[in-house]
């Protein structure tokens, strides 16, 4: 019993450090954000809302400047303020930002949003707990090889979350009169939008499908539905 003590304690380690992950990250939604209420919006949310059956959509907007859209663990749906000031200035339009919103709704019910943090410190966590498993059996490579595997099942988990929130969002926008024609321009801004100050993508984008190929399969979603 006592040498598969360890193995217990990392488990407990990686479950304690995700339960700490998402109470620090909902408290800092708490600190940063606010109801998003723009009466420009407003016809579009409520043609969300009538599609799902529900009395209304609530988005909030998280208080950062990159642009991008989340799902919290406990449900709640976030744009940041830098997409929000794209829709100001024009750069997005509220059909693509409303096809943001249905993507973000998709994670939520489809599951996805408990089961992926908004930063990386769930998979810090497992990566952490892998590392000490693995490094029982072999010594001196646990951690590189806790950190492979973390990072392979991380992105496909990802992708394969991705493509499905972006057709529960092709339906639901679909469904309320929208289309998926503002997903699809929203695609091809995205690479442009999400550029840092050194040029690069952020993170969060690494992990994702590439842009052409989630065009490519809501394409073929809008051929089979028309």
């Amino acid at each position: 019993m006592l040498k598969f003590a360890p193995i217990l304690l990392a488990v407990i380690y990686g479950l304690a450090m995700y339960r700490f992950s998402v109470w620090r990250t909902s408290r800092e939604l708490d600190q940063l954000s606010s109801e998003l209420a723009d009466p420009k919006l407003q016809p579009i949310m409520n043609a969300l809302a009538k599609a799902l059956d529900l009395p209304r959509v609530r988005v909030n907007i998280y208080e950062i400047e990159p642009v991008n859209g989340l799902a919290a663990p406990d449900g709640r749906i976030f744009i940041t303020r830098g997409f929000y000031k794209k829709f100001l200035d024009g750069e997005v339009s509220g059909e693509e930002l409303a096809s943001v919103i249905a993507h973000e709704l998709g994670h939520v019910a489809l599951g996805h949003s408990r089961r992926r943090m908004i930063d990386f410190s769930g998979q810090n966590a497992l990566r952490t707990a892998l590392a000490m498993v693995i490094g029982r059996f072999v010594p001196g490579v646990g951690p590189w090889i806790a950190n492979t595997l973390t990072s392979l099942l991380a992105a496909r988990l990802s992708r394969s979350d991705e493509y499905e929130a972006d057709a529960y969002a092709a339906a639901l926008l679909t469904k309320a009169g929208v289309g998926v024609a503002p997903q699809i321009s929203l695609f091809r801004k995205l690479d442009a939008l999400t550029q840092s100050q050194a040029g690069r993508a952020p993170a969060w984008l690494l992990s994702h499908p590439k842009t052409d190929d989630r065009i490519a399969a809501l394409e073929k979603l809008e051929a089979r539905w028309t």
